[in-house]
């Protein structure tokens, strides 16, 4: 009788990577959340303790400091009216981070809402897909200039505008994941077994639109931030005494070429910012779509 060898097993060439538990565990597999949330922290942290940081007045005019080149009297130098651009872009991050965490939880709030009815009823679904149609045939820094021109300057009317002109964006997301849920097996089941619409949509369907909409939430807030800056730039932004990069970067556009800190400081804060948060939303994106998952 023939006698057949059992075949050595192959080697390991790949080990499985080893999962660390734990919320620092999470932090330390994925490394682009970590650095994108230490990122943001630090700017939270200037926004919340902006007062205590070597701060002055940031609107405090002072024409016999005008135009001063950074030192350490004024570590970012001053503007053409004497005012301290270190404070100024201290104080800035509060208008840049409020608005952009206003704009993304008010978009996504109600671009959720939309996007629910829209995605579970058909016939509303026509109209108001058509609205959001034709706001999207509008580019969101034109639109929110359209509005801003219509009221007066404040930081509600910057948040309002910004909003209006997202919410387009998120609804049809969200619509696309309803669609593609109501053909689920389970979401059919769950119908069968006499599941009114409002608990299937309390239960099946919400919970499977988070995940795609913080994703979204976060490329969203880095928007806002750089609209609201833009906003502020051309003046049709926040008020032009309120410290924002924005307003910052708007009174040394004049002076650019000679004295190019007034605009190089707030500039780095914000682009510091922004990345942050997309490294963030880039992050999420890995962890919370099933196909990237990594393999324990």
């Amino acid at each position: 009788m023939t006698q057949f060898a059992a075949a050595p097993p192959l080697p390991d060439l790949l080990k499985p990577r080893r999962q660390r538990k734990g919320f620092f565990g999470f932090l330390l597999n994925n490394p682009t959340i970590a650095f994108g949330a230490g990122l943001l922290l630090v700017m939270l942290i200037i926004a919340v303790f902006a007062p205590w940081l070597g701060t002055v007045d940031p609107t405090e005019l002072a024409p016999r400091n005008r135009n001063l080149e950074p030192s350490a009297k004024h570590w970012f130098g001053t503007d053409a009216f004497g005012r301290d651009i270190y404070s100024r872009v201290m104080y800035g991050a509060r208008v840049s981070l409020t608005i952009g965490f206003a704009v993304a939880f008010l978009a996504s709030a109600i671009g959720l809402l939309i996007g629910l009815i829209s995605g579970t009823f058909r016939r509303a679904d026509a109209i108001i897909m058509r609205v959001m149609d034709g706001l999207m045939s509008i580019p969101p820094i034109l639109l929110a200039i359209a509005l801003m021109a219509l009221t007066r300057a404040s930081v509600e009317n910057v948040v309002i505008a910004i909003t209006i002109a997202e919410i387009p964006r998120v609804s049809r997301l969200v619509r696309g994941v309803v669609l593609s849920l109501r053909e689920q097996a389970y979401v059919d089941a769950a119908i069968s077994c006499g599941c009114r619409m409002p608990m299937l949509i309390w239960r099946h369907i919400l919970p499977n639109t988070l995940a795609p909409l913080t994703v979204q939430a976060t490329y969203i807030c880095a928007s806002a931030m750089i609209t609201e800056s833009i906003l502020s730039f051309i003046g049709a932004g926040v008020p032009p005494i309120i410290p924002s990069w924005g307003n910052i970067m708007a009174d040394g556009r004049t002076l650019f070429q000679i004295l190019p800190y007034i605009i190089f400081f707030p500039a780095v804060f914000l682009s510091l910012t922004v990345l942050a948060v997309n490294l963030m939303g880039d992050g999420f994106r890995d962890v919370l779509d099933p196909r990237k998952s990594k393999t324990s």
